[in-house]
């Protein structure tokens, strides 16, 4: 089956250690609660709110961007697992990771659904900024289920 959106296998070793990594960074963050002067350097920000003093567009400010390589690594390296090719890519397979996109892509709205519901305040703004992360994180996990319960059906 041709199927021209896919990186080669290849690449799925590199987007798991970028996963990995993103990930462990980002509990990391946020277990020090974001606290931290690590990679702490000059950025643009297109927009500038600080809690005290003006706000601005376009201006140089100080950051630490060790969240936003966490938030990168986790969208790159997911991207990157979710589509590269499997060893063996056929017809069950495209059949699978159509699968697990539809029902990431429903169950991701389900829980945000859930949370505009029940949550409120700064915790809803925290759900959101991780739901950015879930459908892709969702339809790796549901994808590599599938596929490794197959597996065991055909032993």
């Amino acid at each position: 089956m041709k199927t021209n959106y896919l990186l080669p296998h290849t690449y799925k070793i590199w987007g798991w250690i970028l996963l990995i990594l993103g990930i462990f960074s980002g509990i990391f963050l946020i277990i020090i609660e974001y606290e931290t002067n690590i990679l702490t350097v000059p950025v643009i920000a297109i927009y500038s709110d600080p809690f005290i003093g003006e706000a601005g567009f376009f201006e140089i400010i100080e950051n630490s961007i060790l969240d936003e390589l966490a938030s990168i690594a986790i969208i790159v390296g997911g991207l990157i697992v979710g589509f590269s090719k499997e060893k063996i890519e056929d017809e069950f397979i495209y059949k699978l990771r159509k699968d697990s996109l539809v029902w990431a892509i429903i169950f991701n709205y389900f829980v945000l659904i859930l949370t505009i519901v029940f949550i409120y305040d700064l915790t809803f703004f925290h759900v959101l900024v991780y739901n950015m992360f879930t459908p892709l994180l969702f339809f790796i996990i549901r994808f590599n289920f599938l596929k490794l319960k197959s597996r065991s059906h055909e032993e």
